[in-house]
């Protein structure tokens, strides 16, 4: 089956003016409903199909959407804050707020019919996915937060757990806004985020590049926007439901200080430090984090 063959045609979600773009995975529809919340930019067709049905094979029901300001998702006008490095520290743009992000979630939630769903983020996905069980925790079965800093991090708060070389890296990467220069910063990104225990595989991560076409993981002004949107909620200290935070020791962007603060944090949340896994989801700890995500899925809540 191809890519493309294993999720359904692209449906829409609406919150307010927002449109966002989700689909489903075709196999394991009648399993627990498992929302994943992709990175800075980036369309949700960066979350790998495998790891995805391995995630159905564990008795998941899949969905995943585009974030606003990614993928076929609704692109806000430009704001005076159009760089990434600027909205860290602290020149925010007014676009949105982090709690829109996180009602984005809810309003695809309703629109595939779920009352309540398993969460999983990575990256910038990670902290949206803490926010909405903050936000929301009556639509939240379980949390899996991978790749990420505490979702109420802001300013030094947040700077501290980032590696200020490999954002550098981030800034170089200027291409064309062009389906050849998606293709050329998605395999530049790939390079940057890759896991040093496993090995690159430069023509797997074009080919990825290619089918991908991606022009929001060098889109600046949407990518500013989205750091930007301040969080005004309660601390991660309230999540009230079960929590998995997954982190890689060999994570070029976020330290793994930003897993251990938010697994301290978190009542009751597990860390597991994942050996030689960079910022990216690699084939081989595919099986291993779909197996953790469902003995989360498994463990009672406290709130029970």
């Amino acid at each position: 089956m191809s890519s493309t063959e294993a999720w359904t045609p692209v449906r829409w979600a609406e919150n307010g003016k927002i449109r966002l773009a989700y689909d489903r995975l075709a196999a394991g529809g009648d399993g627990e409903p498992l929302l994943l919340i992709t990175g800075l930019g980036a369309s949700r067709r960066w979350m790998p199909d495998g790891m995805c049905e391995r995630l159905a094979a564990q008795g998941f029901a899949v969905a995943r959407y585009d974030q606003r300001d990614a993928g076929e998702s609704t692109h806000l006008p430009p704001t005076a804050t159009r760089s990434p490095f600027a909205a860290l520290f602290g020149k925010r743009g007014d676009a949105y707020t982090a709690e829109d992000m996180a009602d984005d979630a809810i309003s695809v939630m309703d629109a595939l019919g779920w009352p309540s769903a398993h969460l999983f983020g990575q990256s910038l996905g990670g902290a949206v996915a803490q926010r909405i069980a903050l936000r929301h925790p009556d639509r939240v079965r379980t949390l899996t937060s991978m790749s990420t800093i505490p979702g109420d991090a802001a300013g030094l708060g947040a700077l501290r757990h980032l590696r200020m070389g490999t954002l550098a890296r981030f800034a170089r990467v200027k291409f064309p806004d062009t389906p050849e220069g998606a293709v050329e910063a998605g395999l530049a990104v790939a390079r940057i985020c890759a896991s040093p225990g496993y090995p690159f595989d430069e023509r797997k991560a074009r080919e990825t590049a290619e089918r991908i076409a991606d022009t929001g993981i060098h889109d600046a002004g949407a990518q500013s926007r989205q750091i930007g949107a301040r969080w005004s909620g309660p601390s991660i200290d309230s999540i009230t439901v079960p929590t998995l935070v997954l982190h890689g020791d060999g994570d070029p962007l976020i330290r793994l200080s930003a897993a251990r603060k938010t697994a301290a944090r978190i009542p009751g949340a597990r860390l597991i430090v994942l050996p030689g896994v960079g910022h990216e989801v690699p084939e081989p700890v595919w099986n291993e984090i779909a197996v953790q995500i469902r003995e989360l899925a498994d463990t009672p809540s406290r709130a029970a």
